[in-house]
């Protein structure tokens, strides 16, 4: 009886081989039940006891008897964690998201290759013209059926051409039940950018902590950044990304309506020609509200 119990409580033993005690390879739908399992309190995290238990149950289901997570001792456990978040934690916030699950636990290819590890876009540029391509009906939305197209095509860049429809409609369940934080059913732009993420917010970096800080140079970089078709201004998808870099440094959840709106207020400001479009002296006055802006967010005592 006691056997079974642990049996019963080890949730991570039954994705083990039982010969080998390897991890077998998840299904989308395995990969969301461990997810589910472990994030009891279902905010996106799976952090403090949550995490806890999950090691716990991760290294004792790996040995071939049957013993309870109880016997990783209190100091075994704050070892592990501390060598497992070096390995996982790629953002450093002492706790697991589910990109990093992903990347620690095995799963089916396919599956594993809808979340672009190895090759994120290289600006927000790129992500909203992919944006724009795939919210067909421009709802300001990626609609299930949008993102099952997004992720058929994401498989056929990878030369997968053989993905039933059955398989789809698996992987776009589960992208949504990742991804879509607020449970609409779709993926504002906010979520959508954390399924496509971009290799960096050019806009954090320290250069932007200072007015003083800002050269020519850094204001010249920022511009060819957003600049793609290099014409001199940032007009279209390259300024909508330049915003949603923006808009990300105050607000953590967005849609299109809020940018659209920041767009709206931003322009009014500094668009002084009126053509909807940012030119180099447009650009470094926003820059240098930024970097005033953060300068003194950092002189404010806590």
């Amino acid at each position: 009886k006691r056997l079974n119990l642990d049996k019963a409580t080890n949730f991570m033993r039954q994705f083990r081989d039982p010969e080998s005690r390897e991890l077998k390879k998840l299904s989308a739908h395995q990969f969301m039940e461990v997810w589910g399992h472990y994030d009891k309190d279902g905010n996106g995290y799976i952090e403090g006891t949550e995490l806890d238990g999950f090691l716990r149950e991760f290294v004792s289901s790996a040995n071939a008897q049957d013993i309870g997570p109880e016997a990783v001792s209190d100091a075994m456990l704050e070892e592990l964690k501390a060598c497992f978040m070096e390995a996982y934690d790629d953002n450093q916030d002492g706790k697991i998201d589910i990109r990093e699950l992903a990347q620690l636990l095995p799963m089916e290819e396919n599956f594993l290759l809808l979340f672009r590890f190895d090759n994120p876009l290289e600006s927000s540029v790129e992500f909203m013209k992919i944006w724009r391509e795939y919210d067909t009906d421009v709802s300001g939305y990626i609609e299930a059926d949008e993102l099952k197209n997004f992720l058929r095509d994401l498989l056929k860049e990878a030369k997968i051409n053989d993905v039933s429809e059955d398989k789809l409609i698996e992987y776009t369940d589960t992208m949504l039940q990742v991804f879509d934080a607020n449970k609409d059913g779709r993926l504002q732009l906010s979520e959508m950018a954390k399924l496509l993420p971009v290799k960096e917010n050019f806009l954090t970096r320290q250069i932007f902590k200072g007015a003083t800080k800002l050269t020519k140079d850094d204001i010249e970089k920022v511009f060819s950044l957003y600049d793609r078709d290099n014409n001199g201004t940032i007009e279209n998808e390259e300024l909508r990304g330049f915003l949603k870099d923006l808009l990300e440094l105050v607000k953590k959840d967005y849609d299109a309506q809020d940018l659209a709106e920041f767009e709206e207020t931003i322009l009014r400001g500094v668009d002084y020609n009126q053509d909807g479009k940012i030119n180099r002296k447009e650009l470094t006055m926003i820059l240098l509200a930024l970097a005033k802006h953060t300068q003194e967010e950092d002189l404010v005592p806590c």
